[in-house]
């Protein structure tokens, strides 16, 4: 991923420094293993770890496997110069190169999974404390773009961290899928390696041993690994969506925040562009491109082809980079986000008392009016408000018919905005729990 949308820690991983030093504990591990099964010598297991401390050597590897074209096999004789060839010659007995490839990138999907658990858990405590805080601030709810009944900022800050609580849960299920290892040789029998080994580095690895293996481990654990990174961009989005909307000009009911010396646009001064949630959107995007190719990757020939691989290599630092880039930026973005209640207020009453329309359809039909009767004595005088800008509850007085069903203060009694939020701490209640 390019350096404008990432973050070191999650760069780190993927860097072919990081790659190489799992390779070796894995090269490693395996040794120790054998040796304790009585496979290979002890000295020479030992003699492997003389390794731990060497910063390998990114580019000698690659002139190495530009001579061999094989990636695995560079590491191995680049291993070689630094332990001896004599005291190497044990290492990767009996494994394949999947061993290797497979159990590598499984442990840096699982460490980069936890990384965006960390970042998941700053989104979710930033949407907690904007939701408390904007419990009450009440703003009208729009369905299909257009005006529906009042609701509260606080409800949209808690449905969003809802949405993401449940995305942490699968996250957190997505890493337990992926967090498998494989050192079973070639075609996944371990005819030539004893499982015991393939038990130990998992072991040392934090992973557990993948069942059934063939020569790869399993891809559709890695197809549902990268599906949940695309719900979670989708849910950035939805974010981000939200946060574009209630900062057009007309509405202003949120903003991005702006920064002292920040410019908007090149060409109008004026300007004040959400362009963070822009930006979102379009890395929600490219998070989500990685979901159908590695559904594709699932389909492999036999017991082993690389198709898969080439994919992985991008889609795995690519989507993990950017989806925690994302995650990051929109937790800034909830953060300092300025919220303008009086703008939700007036927009409210841009078409006044419109909102109630539902409540004295209720009222009516209660009253002994049919539905259908009472739904064209609301909308009759809904319509008055939409084409006239009137006053909805004034025209509703001046209505022979809807006075005769209600009278005065039965009218009166339905455009009380208390109405509309008396069951926020219920919902909060079952967000965030009691107290």
């Amino acid at each position: 991923m390019i350096p404008r949308y990432s973050r070191p820690d999650m760069v780190a991983i993927w860097d072919p420094a990081t790659k190489f030093r799992i390779w070796f504990e894995i090269e490693a591990h395996a040794c120790d293993a054998m040796a304790d099964l009585g496979v290979i010598p002890r000295e020479n297991a030992d003699a492997v770890w003389k390794a731990k401390d060497v910063e390998f050597d990114v580019a000698r590897i690659d002139e190495i496997e530009a001579e061999t074209k094989h990636d695995v096999i560079a590491f191995l004789t680049h291993l070689a110069e630094h332990v001896g060839s004599d005291e190497a010659r044990f290492v990767h007995q009996g494994m394949t190169s999947s061993d290797v490839l497979d159990t590598c990138l499984n442990v840096q999907l699982t460490r980069a999974a936890d990384i965006l658990l960390a970042d998941m858990d700053g989104l979710l405590a930033a949407l907690k404390r904007r939701a408390l805080e904007h419990k009450d601030t009440v703003r009208v709810g729009r369905s299909h773009g257009i005006h529906a009944e009042p609701t509260t900022m606080g409800l949209t800050f808690a449905r969003f961290y809802a949405e993401m609580d449940r995305n942490r849960a699968r996250l957190r299920a997505a890493r337990d899928e992926i967090a498998t290892g494989a050192i079973s040789g070639a075609v996944g029998t371990f005819a030539n390696i004893d499982p015991r080994v393939e038990e130990h580095v998992c072991a040392e690895l934090g992973l557990k041993p993948e069942p059934i293996s063939t020569q790869v481990i399993p891809r559709d654990r890695h197809a549902m690994f990268f599906a949940t990174l695309g719900v979670i961009a989708s849910s950035i989005e939805n974010v981000a969506i939200e946060v574009r909307h209630m900062q057009r000009t007309e509405v202003l009911e949120g903003a991005e925040f702006f920064s002292m010396g920040q410019k908007g646009s090149s060409a109008m001064p004026h300007k004040k562009n959400p362009v963070l949630t822009e930006n979102l959107t379009g890395l929600a995007r490219l998070v989500r491109s990685a979901v159908i190719p590695a559904m594709e990757n699932v389909a492999l020939w036999h017991e082993r082809d690389i198709s898969h691989s080439s994919v992985e290599r991008a889609i795995g630092p690519d989507a993990t980079i950017t989806l925690d880039f994302a995650l990051a930026r929109l937790t800034g973005v909830i953060d300092k986000m300025l919220i303008y209640p009086d703008n939700m207020m007036e927009n409210m009453n841009k078409f006044p008392g419109l909102v109630m329309s539902q409540r004295v359809l209720l009222a009516l039909t209660q009253a002994g009016v049919s539905r259908e009767n009472a739904y064209a004595m609301v909308q009759r005088n809904a319509l008055k408000v939409w084409e006239e800008r009137r006053d909805f509850r004034q025209e509703l007085l001046a209505d022979p018919e809807v006075v005769a069903a209600l009278g005065e203060d039965g009218i009166n009694a339905k455009f009380d905005m208390d109405y509309h939020t008396k069951h926020v701490d219920t919902i909060f209640a079952r967000v965030f729990g009691e107290g």
